[in-house]
């Protein structure tokens, strides 16, 4: 997703529209948590002036991660809706998070998409599918059950208070 300033000059009157798909698998290798990355779809369009070009743009795909519980893979889609502005001859003042220079004379999306999908990779994902509700060693109890058990350790000490409660 690459054009030169030359290029997008020349569509200043007619405007771009971008629908697109490309590969990041790059992303798959670098990523620990990415275990599989859908082809990304990349939709939009961009108004170019003379100093400037401003994409809006909507980014989406499918990643597979793992489950925090189980370590399956789960499917996670996501839709990034996103403004960029690339200057074509940038002073200091006019950066910022969503403002870019332009490298020589080539205005590229493909860093930006790249990033914007790696800040959308969540800190856990849980699967759908039913959870294992014992192991070995552990199985999941409900608050009424945790409520009305007593505590080993305490066992003895209640014992004690009831031994007190019928003397009386």
């Amino acid at each position: 997703m690459k054009w030169s300033v030359h290029e997008l000059l020349k569509l200043q009157q007619k405007g771009l529209t971008i629908d697109e798909s490309i590969e990041l698998d790059e992303l798959v290798r670098s990523h620990p948590d990415l275990r599989e990355l859908s082809p990304i779809h990349v939709k939009g369009k961009a108004d170019i002036r003379s100093t400037y070009i401003t994409f809006h743009l909507t980014i989406c795909g499918e990643m597979t991660l793992p489950c925090a519980r189980t370590l399956e893979d789960v499917n996670y889609p996501f839709d990034i809706h996103t403004t960029e502005t690339f200057l074509f001859s940038p002073t200091e003042d006019e950066t910022d998070e969503n403002t870019h220079s332009v490298k020589g004379d080539i205005v590229d999306l493909t860093p930006i998409i790249r990033e914007l999908v790696l800040l959308e990779i969540p800190l856990q994902v849980f699967s759908n599918e039913t959870t294992p509700q014992e192991g070995k060693g552990w199985k999941i109890v409900s608050e009424e059950e945790q409520k009305n058990k007593i505590d080993p350790r305490l066992a003895s000490l209640a014992k004690f208070f009831k031994k007190d409660h019928n003397q009386s």
